[in-house]
């Protein structure tokens, strides 16, 4: 079957001005429901990471922009070896351009641009709705579902537990937290984020780094999303029950260079922090 690509005209995604404008425009129209994608949280995402430029691309309809994928660029240990990975974020296709397999293309082309790049793997959390297509058209792999955790207390674990897990320099770190969208705040070695729910916060990141200008504060309930195994006992969260659970969040990974280990799940430390959350 034709992806009817033969109409479009693909670039790879650009950090101008003009075009995060674009982004903007798009992004907005595609998820009315939230406010965040505005100019300043895209120079951010796109412009800012310490750690790359952002690696997509774009398919344009004439002058329209007609569909957009990002990833950005994010460093993981797994065991003694550091590898380049990106995060797959966000993606958008123009109503009157569904349909015509503009996703698949664009995902296809940021992949292979990200070999010839040298990285490593694209990681990313996928919906319940996205996850099929993640799998069967880009060759991804389910890791595992999110763990759900609502509750009083908080977590406590030992980022050396874990074989697989992010890092970040003190300037990634302070560059994480300045996200103009999200409110962070930190409670002892976390930090928390304020969510659309006024009486409900995040755990974001766990760690005895530096966190940066962050001011401290106190929170009632508290919601952790993530993988870590290895935590420490005395915790007051509690599993979420699926019933209540806005959307299942599955992390899924593309191995691009086929070097990344086998690595169980049990062993990854995976945090809010490491995605587009909050």
């Amino acid at each position: 079957m034709s992806d009817h690509s033969e109409a479009y005209r693909f670039s790879r995604v650009q950090t101008t001005d003009a075009s995060i404008r674009e982004y903007s425009e798009l992004l907005s129209l595609v998820f009315p429901q939230t406010a965040k994608f505005t100019e300043s949280f895209l120079r951010w995402q796109y412009q800012e990471n310490p750690d790359g430029e952002a690696v997509g691309f774009d398919a344009y309809f004439q002058e329209q922009l007609a569909g957009h994928y990002v990833t950005i660029p994010v460093k993981y240990q797994i065991g003694a070896q550091l590898y380049k990975g990106l995060l797959s974020l966000n993606t958008a296709t123009h109503p009157e351009h569904r349909g015509k397999g503009l996703f698949t293309k664009l995902a296809n082309m940021t992949y292979e641009l990200a070999k010839e790049e040298r990285y490593d793997f694209v990681i990313g959390v996928a919906n319940q709705n996205s996850t099929h297509g993640f799998l069967k058209k880009l060759g991804f792999q389910l890791v595992a579902p999110l763990e759900v955790k609502i509750g009083l207390g908080s977590y406590s674990y030992d980022r050396d537990d874990y074989k697989m897990r992010s890092v970040r320099d003190e300037e990634a770190l302070r560059w994480r937290l300045k996200n103009p969208e999200s409110e962070y705040y930190y409670h002892g070695d976390q930090v928390r984020s304020k969510t659309h729910k006024s009486f409900l916060d995040a755990i974001m990141h766990i760690s005895d780094e530096d966190l940066g200008d962050l001011e401290p504060r106190r929170s009632f309930l508290t919601m952790w999303i993530g993988l870590a195994k290895h935590r420490k006992r005395g915790s007051l969260l509690f599993t979420l029950p699926k019933k209540l659970r806005p959307a299942p969040l599955n992390l899924i990974l593309k191995d691009l260079a086929g070097n990344m280990p086998q690595i169980d799940k049990e062993d990854i430390l995976f945090e809010l922090i490491d995605f587009d959350g909050y």
